[in-house]
């Protein structure tokens, strides 16, 4: 069975309207979808926002539903001037920019037995740059910086893209990685630019947040196809 995360239902809808056979179970508050789409038996959950909920949401896809892999749907900010609103782009790795225990001499980001930065599944990424080719899309790779904050701040952007040498930011998608390690579990985690991480990212979030999840979610179906 495949899982398929999106943070916010606007995330998930575009996916929801085009499986079948679909039966709904709740858990922990969460909805998961059962279905199917081309063939594919897939579970579908709106984690909510932020990194404990991405991570319960995870770790109940895997436990519960035995999920074999992962996929993560949804919007980013973007930290790189080159990345726009739409632009895909997915993670080779991920960190979570808001974990700080400098003060025993250890890196940002970095946890004690989890270390800092979470790497995808190479075979997954290799599944999106062969469909992103067939779709004549052009598709991004980098580092994500994960956190529990919704960067709208110049100053907070460019600080996490020289700390951690990422590409963009959001709210959920190292917390998955993390899970997924933990229980060797393939993931992808792909995003969608819907603003720019700046003084501007609440006005463009609103505006762009529906027309990127989607551009998102129907990659990510079309990578299900493949699986």
């Amino acid at each position: 069975m495949i899982g398929i995360i999106g943070a916010m239902i606007e995330e998930i809808e575009p996916i929801l309207d085009r499986l079948t056979c679909v039966k709904t179970t709740r858990i922990g508050g969460n909805k998961y979808h059962e279905g199917s789409y081309g063939g594919k038996q897939v579970t579908v959950a709106y984690s909510r926002i932020g990194k404990v909920n991405a991570a319960l949401t995870a770790a109940t896809l895997i436990e519960r539903f035995n999920a074999e892999k992962i996929l993560f749907s949804g919007v980013a900010g973007a930290l790189k001037s080159h990345l726009k609103i739409g632009d895909l782009i997915y993670a080779e790795r991920l960190v979570q920019h808001d974990v700080d225990i400098s003060a025993f001499g250890h890196p940002l980001g970095f946890i004690p037995e989890s270390g800092d930065y979470f790497e995808t599944s190479a075979q997954l990424n290799e599944i999106a740059a062969s469909v992103a080719l067939v779709r004549g899309v052009e598709l991004g790779k980098g580092t994500i910086a994960t956190g529990d904050q919704f960067i709208a701040d110049g100053a907070k952007k460019e600080w996490i893209q020289k700390q951690f040498g990422a590409d963009a930011v959001e709210m959920e998608g190292a917390a998955v990685a993390c899970v997924c390690a933990a229980f060797h579990i393939p993931v992808f985690v792909l995003r969608a630019i819907s603003d720019a991480a700046d003084m501007d990212a609440g006005f463009n979030f609103d505006e762009f947040l529906k027309s990127s999840a989607k551009i998102s979610a129907d990659f990510v179906l079309d990578m299900v196809a493949r699986l």
